[in-house]
């Protein structure tokens, strides 16, 4: 804790501070904060040997169903535990943002900005043995370690990753694709996944991770897919199939998470950083009001929109990030609600029992490292209304 306290915060970035309402005191927590871990659900008996394994007590997040916390000092990476996928790591705040999308098993859910992929992986956990996952990012190493994670955790079954621009992705849930009769019969569908590919194919990914693009065509590539996802069996133009604005409301996603990009400032760890890597660096990335208030801002409202489209009626979405300004945050959230009239902001009512505070906006809720114990997070969980609902919320 003393050498966290004894952190020199620029003075550009107390002035950033101030300009957002945030308290620099917030920055002296970072060692304190504990680290969270989640028990995959079945794992709940073997508490003591995991203890055993990384010699602590694992204490249990009583707000949070399946979470603990541990020291910020304890390592987990060489446990027997977190080697065969029993347990993994994801902090409490993030878990939160999971749980208030209310998953039950059989959804279709999507997370539109996915890697590294802990949450994804609370998710299909979530899910159980009905329904699917689908995460999208726009980073290939990214979405490759996202893969790793989730068949380390033995979550693969029912999971699909995409390479895309989560501002345009537009790939329904399998299971919800009408039958195409325009497809070609002698067109090559999808076998079973596997990470043996032809030399031609590894070559070109080699390429592009080397460049580190998106696909050319601008069309999706899907890395990976589990038995279960619903792919094997299909052609491409199945799966690929855009759907109309208005097909989207029955067959588009039952919840989606927009888990934006962002500066990360609410990330102590993340600002901590920057004292080895230079101020200088934090002004470009996280002070700079060009990046930050105009293109990034506008990233975010472009994530929000589309995944909004590609939700069902009456599904639900949630938009958080871990910054802790209102720019990036309730600035975006009341700009979308302004121009949607079929999105109302809810209650999130598990939230009650939650350590957070609330944000500018209503109903929207704020996690940050002195409240919480917690990385800082923003939430804010939006309902899709059916037309008929949108149509009175318009008179």
């Amino acid at each position: 804790m003393e050498e966290t306290s004894k952190l020199q915060l620029p003075e550009t970035f107390l002035s950033f501070l101030e300009a957002n309402g945030l308290d620099p005191s917030i920055y002296t927590h970072g060692n304190s904060i504990p680290r969270y871990v989640r028990l995959k659900p079945g794992f709940e008996d073997a508490l003591e040997e995991i203890e055993s394994q990384i010699n602590c007590k694992l204490k249990k997040v009583n707000w949070l169903p399946g979470f603990y916390s541990i020291p910020p000092d304890v390592h987990i990476a060489r446990s027997k535990a977190y080697q065969q996928g029993t347990m993994y790591g994801i902090d409490a705040a993030s878990g939160a943002a999971v749980s208030a999308l209310g998953i039950s098993p059989g959804d279709h859910v999507l997370d539109l900005c996915a890697a590294p992929g802990a949450k994804l992986c609370m998710m299909l956990d979530l899910l159980g043995d009905k329904g699917t996952a689908t995460g999208v990012d726009v980073a290939r190493h990214r979405l490759a370690a996202c893969r790793t994670m989730l068949l380390k955790y033995g979550l693969a079954e029912r999971s699909r990753l995409f390479l895309a621009d989560g501002t345009t992705f537009s790939v329904p849930p399998t299971t919800n694709l009408p039958c195409d009769s325009l497809v070609d019969d002698h067109e090559d569908t999808f076998k079973q996944w596997t990470s043996r590919r032809p030399y031609k194919e590894r070559k070109q990914e080699a390429k592009a991770r080397k460049n580190s693009v998106l696909p050319q065509n601008g069309q999706p590539e899907i890395i990976f897919y589990g038995q279960g996802s619903g792919v094997i069996g299909l052609k491409k133009k199945q799966l690929y199939r855009s759907l109309d604005q208005d097909d989207y409301a029955y067959c588009g996603y039952d919840k989606v998470l927009v888990d934006a990009e962002c500066t990360h400032d609410g990330s102590i760890k993340h600002i901590q950083k920057f004292e080895q890597w230079g101020w200088t660096t934090l002004e470009r990335r996280v002070l700079d009001a060009e990046r930050t208030d105009r293109n990034l801002s506008a990233l975010q409202l472009n994530l929000l929109r589309n995944g909004f489209r590609l939700l069902k009626e009456a599904g639900t979405l949630v938009y958080s990030t871990c910054s802790l300004t209102h720019a990036q945050n309730e600035d975006v959230v009341d700009q979308f609600l302004a121009e949607n009239s079929s999105a109302e902001l809810q209650e999130i009512e598990m939230a009650k029992d939650w350590p957070c505070k609330s944000g500018r906006t209503p109903k929207t809720l704020r996690f940050d490292p002195s409240t919480s114990a917690t990385s800082g997070l923003f939430v804010a969980k939006i309902r899709k209304l059916p037309s008929n609902e949108s149509k009175k919320n318009v008179l």
